[in-house]
């Protein structure tokens, strides 16, 4: 695969993990987000992709991140990446959705 394709499935995995956040009411922890980054076409996702993905996304704002009994982080969606996922502003590295697609 070229870097290129490579970079294009990780901002499309970031952009289905705040997806799958905001389908399951607005936080869900990285062991569900993994099952249903896999679900959704990125069937080689790893946890430790899916963690890097959350602090990555945590980073630019658009998600909070807390410890259940410190070992099952759990995300939560912030007014940011809500925005992201309805296509009003876009964050560098994470896939912009379709048109009428959120």
């Amino acid at each position: 695969m070229t870097k290129r394709f490579v970079d294009h499935l990780i901002q499309d995995r970031r952009l289905v993990i705040l997806r799958l956040i905001k389908g399951a009411g607005g936080a869900a922890n990285d062991s569900v987000l993994t099952a249903g980054v896999r679900m959704s076409g990125h069937e080689t996702a790893t946890r430790d992709d899916v963690r890097a993905d959350l602090d990555f996304l945590k980073e630019r704002g658009c998600i909070t991140i807390d410890w259940f009994e410190d070992k099952v982080r759990v995300a939560h969606l912030t007014e940011r990446g809500q925005d992201v996922v309805a296509g009003r502003i876009e964050v560098d590295g994470v896939k912009k959705p379709s048109p009428g697609a959120s």
